[in-house]
């Protein structure tokens, strides 16, 4: 009895640890996915200075850097799908793991941000 409450008890916590997974996208991969899903949404995490080097063809701009960061984030519809970017990756897995923690159910991270996008040899437009 012991043992079958311990699995349920398990297993509960397990599934729920589950659904709060980040899934990290190679470059390849997500320039596939975005692509082919007409209602994502491309979040570029990057300050101003750091876009002008280059981005994601129709990529929206939400500075990880700015004040209002976590508010304008939070404020986002939950329902959609997310395509998250930044230069290397730290600040769009991290920004991933608040997404999911806070009931956004599909959040896609660029594995290695734009640096491995570029590096693949990927689009990117200059505004």
């Amino acid at each position: 009895m012991k043992s079958t409450l311990l699995m349920l008890v398990m297993s509960i916590i397990f599934c729920s640890c589950g659904s709060q997974k980040v899934e990290l996208v190679s470059a390849n991969d997500f320039h596939q996915s975005y692509q082919d899903d007409e209602d994502a949404v491309l979040l570029d995490l990057r300050t101003t200075e750091e876009m002008a080097d280059g981005a994601l063809d129709g990529a929206v701009q939400l500075d990880f850097h700015q004040p209002s960061f976590n508010n304008d984030l939070l404020a986002l519809d939950k329902s959609k799908t997310y395509y998250i970017y930044c230069r290397s990756g730290g600040r769009s897995g991290r920004t991933a793991k608040l997404m999911k923690e806070n009931g956004f159910q599909k959040v896609y991270d660029l594995d290695g941000g734009i640096s491995d996008w570029i590096t693949e040899g990927l689009p990117v437009v200059t505004p």
